[in-house]
């Protein structure tokens, strides 16, 4: 069963099944669901892991959660890795120093760390909604790579629309040319005049709007989400994290039961809470290490026991789907720790004053699991280029997590870091890196370059943007977004 980060308003379930957790992600007083228990794994379960496949993991810790969703759909979903280059082994672990090693994350459909969870996600929520004979309306907002993989996953889906926010200005050009030409004839792309945080504030706004519900209503049309506030995202997040250590331990890099440490390349937080769900259920993880670009929100509250939002601007970098200042999922981590009375306190503070702090104890039991750092984009370029001469190519996210591996890790320990995207989504940014310039690259003048001087290969799904025809080229500030989506409805 699922419960609410906030505490219930009296007017809804005190708990729900993950069927319902997922169809409305909102909760009371604009709180999230999240499990009523984690289950268990100890490492007997993580030994037997080492015999299965990727799929036969994901479909073992699904049912550990002892979900409402049917096996065959759960098979179904699963099945969906079988579109990434290797269906036996969707998410490959690299190792590129004796004791680093990279959980690559981005061999799906769009590049990018979201596939992993979208695509058996769509299909899950896409069977809901037929199976209900009921016609939904998914909302997404994206810094850059939730965006293409929601459109990829829901495209052509029956009972399903999208609309998908994202700003203007504020992705890669690949990311934005991902989006604004699809052609699914149930997707809507927004862009807004504003950035990530005012997209997702919009989703969240209209994802508890009575009004907008109404309106929705009036069509028939139900209302969900796809971007990490839905626990139907983080399940299959945390995966991954217990697949890297069982790869560690078929590449015989560790023994069974030692601890090993997990860096995370975090915005919205929902990667790291996957990793902090895992550790929960039994995962060997020392630490989590938090690495931040220099919107360095979560650092500050991590090392600090702050978030404060009050006179701090989102300052735009060459790791932009790090550029967000409100990580939604940290009110699932508070949840866990403090209580729904607590975190609520606390997220009616951040809204109030923009700001809220932790107390002494709070902050040392965060700090039982955590760890952060920030680094700027000269260290990410340094980095990309340092590893490229090595022979690895990295995207400016992942080259963040080398500033933790640097300086966090306490104990000789294997380390694992997340790679979210492939270097083809920020190709200028990795040009400017090993060219050592300041160079203004197009997406195509610099994908093509890296490929050519590092022989590294451009999958076709890439390529191919720069011929497709722009489907969607709206444009609104952010008092227009609702309307905007509305008028798609109608």
């Amino acid at each position: 069963m699922f419960i609410e980060t906030r505490g219930n308003d009296k007017t809804r379930a005190s708990e729900v099944e993950f069927s319902y957790a997922i169809m409305n992600p909102s909760a009371s007083f604009g709180g999230l669901y999240v499990p009523a228990f984690l289950p268990k794994i100890d490492l007997e379960f993580l030994k037997e892991a080492t015999k299965k496949s990727y799929k036969e993991l994901t479909l073992d810790v699904l049912k550990l959660f002892k979900i409402d969703i049917k096996e065959s759909v759960l098979k179904e979903a699963i099945d969906l890795y079988d579109k990434f280059d290797n269906p036996n082994e969707p998410v490959p672990l690299a190792k590129i120093k004796d004791d680093l090693f990279v959980n690559e994350l981005y061999h799906g459909p769009t590049r990018a760390f979201k596939d992993m969870a979208l695509q058996p996600f769509g299909h899950i929520l896409s069977h809901l909604a037929k199976e209900q004979n009921q016609d939904y309306l998914i909302l997404a907002a994206t810094s850059g790579d939730t965006g293409p993989a929601t459109l990829e996953s829901f495209s052509n889906r029956p009972n399903i629309k999208v609309a998908c926010l994202y700003p203007n200005g504020g992705t890669s050009d690949v990311q934005r040319l991902q989006m604004v030409t699809v052609d699914g004839k149930n997707l809507k792309v927004i862009g807004i005049e504003g950035n990530f945080d005012d997209a997702q504030s919009a989703l969240k706004s209209l994802l508890a709007s009575q009004t907008f519900k109404d309106e929705l209503e009036k069509s028939d049309i139900k209302l969900s989400a796809a971007n990490s506030v839905n626990f139907g995202r983080i399940i299959f997040q945390i995966v991954y994290h217990i697949y890297a250590y069982v790869s560690l331990l078929k590449q015989n890099e560790i023994n069974l039961g030692d601890k090993f440490y997990q860096i995370v390349p975090s915005g919205n937080f929902g990667n790291a809470l996957g990793a902090y769900y895992a550790k929960k259920m039994g995962l060997p993880i020392e630490k989590i290490l938090i690495a931040s670009n220099i919107n360095n929100i979560l650092t500050d509250l991590i090392t600090k026991g702050e978030y404060d939002l009050r006179d701090r601007k989102l300052l735009l970098t060459t790791s932009p789907a790090m550029d967000i200042l409100i990580s939604s999922n940290v009110e699932r981590v508070l949840f866990d720790k403090f209580g729904a009375k607590r975190t609520k306190e606390l997220m009616d503070e951040l809204k109030q004053n923009s700001v809220y702090k932790l107390s002494k104890e709070e902050l040392n039991e965060l700090q039982e699991d955590f760890s952060a750092i920030w680094c700027d984009d000269s260290f990410a370029k340094e980095t990309i280029k340092e590893f490229a001469n090595g022979g690895y190519v990295m995207d400016p996210h992942t080259a963040t997590c080398l500033k933790a591996y640097n300086e966090l890790k306490e104990k000789e320990l294997a380390c694992v870091m997340c790679s979210t995207a492939e270097w083809t989504k920020f190709a200028p940014t990795m040009l400017n890196a090993i060219k050592e310039d300041d160079k203004r690259y197009s997406d195509k003048e610099a994908l093509e370059e890296i490929s050519k001087e590092l022989k590294v290969k451009i999958p076709q799904s890439i390529s191919s943007l720069f011929e497709k025809e722009i489907t969607h080229k709206d444009v609104v500030k952010k008092e227009d977004i609702e309307s905007n989506i509305l008028g798609f409805i109608k």
